[in-house]
């Protein structure tokens, strides 16, 4: 049987949550998914590891308000929220509310129907509202689209911040000089310079082992995702096993011990040969998101180029509405949280 599962889609991760807790074999949905999930004591097999996007999406406002000189700048400003129309692109609805509410500017929200090949109607509205900033929470060929319907109503691209799942190669090639000074939150970077990437190219690649028929896709965002999804389910699996015994196959509810209980610090990230493809990782009983910091990064119509140090984010106004959306999960599905001062 499966002892862990990545999903890699908020749809099917909500669609798993109670079959993967009812089978005890956890989820991973690293960056994505339910970000109430990051209360364990509600969620014991849901891990919404490194960052969720609430959290990436106080990370954002930090960023435009760093680009403002200041938070108190963005008092007055506009912002729109264009995002994907499904559970995915609603996520960041009611943080970006609480951060309207907090910091005094302005959000619309505009949805754009999937598969978002279409968005004229979307961007005219852009150009009446005349925003400061566009937050681009899209998917698939919704993002170049996006790109390209910016500029031509002439809206800055340097002005537009996407999520990570709006962030890649695939997202910004294809518009073309659409997308040159677009900007991109991240949680992985890019490149095949660090020590782990290396090592992938010398023991994988060279050897004929690699299974990317376009080898100039390693390193690129993707491809560094996976990476870093294979580090933690990696160190997962080998903590369960400092615990439960080395050199046997783990059960769903041993993993989930060990993505509990994973610590990926500075000196294991050098280990790892790591160091700066991903932020450190501590995960709890009661924490299962572990990071929260985000980068930001910038097209230049060739490459990606990072501008931002790690950037962290609210936790003072997400973990309180991180417990209560999942207290109220809890109450709708006759849950009782677990205590975690007595999980070892």
């Amino acid at each position: 049987g499966a002892t862990v599962i990545h999903p890699l889609s908020t749809g099917i991760t909500y669609s798993l949550i109670e079959k993967a807790t009812a089978d005890k074999i956890p989820i991973i949905s690293m960056g994505y998914g339910r970000t109430d999930a990051a209360d364990g004591r509600v969620f014991p097999y849901i891990f919404p590891l490194i960052t969720t996007y609430w959290s990436q999406n106080t990370a954002k406002i930090k960023f435009i308000g760093q680009r403002e000189g200041g938070m108190d700048k963005l008092k007055g400003k506009k912002i729109v929220n264009i995002y994907h129309d499904s559970a995915y692109g609603k996520e960041t609805i009611p943080v970006l509310d609480a951060q309207a509410k907090k910091y005094g500017f302005q959000v619309t929200h505009i949805a754009v129907p999937h598969p978002g090949n279409e968005q004229q109607s979307q961007w005219l509205q852009v150009r009446q509202i005349r925003p400061d900033w566009v937050i681009l929470r899209g998917w698939g060929v919704m993002n170049p689209t996006a790109l390209k319907a910016a500029a031509k109503v002439r809206f800055p691209r340097t002005k537009i911040v996407g999520v990570w799942w709006s962030g890649a190669e695939e997202d910004v090639i294809p518009a073309g000089e659409a997308a040159k000074g677009y900007i991109a939150a991240g949680f992985n970077l890019p490149g095949t310079n660090f020590p782990v990437m290396q090592d992938v190219l010398k023991h994988v690649y060279k050897k004929g082992k690699g299974d990317l028929e376009d080898t100039s896709r390693i390193g690129s965002i993707y491809h560094t995702r996976g990476i870093v999804a294979g580090i933690i389910t990696a160190e997962a699996i080998r903590t369960a096993q400092a615990r439960f015994g080395k050199g046997k196959p783990m059960t769903g509810e041993e993993v989930r011990w060990g993505i509990e209980h994973l610590n990926i610090d500075d000196k294991r990230l050098k280990e790892l040969g790591a160091v700066g493809l991903m932020q450190p990782l501590k995960v709890s009983c009661r924490d299962h998101e572990g990071g929260g910091a985000v980068k930001f990064l910038q097209w230049d119509g060739r490459k990606w180029n990072v501008i931002t140090d790690w950037i962290a984010s609210d936790q003072a106004l997400v973990r309180p509405m991180v417990e209560a959306s999942a207290a109220q999960y809890a109450k709708e599905k006759g849950i009782t949280p677990r205590d975690c001062s007595k999980e070892k």
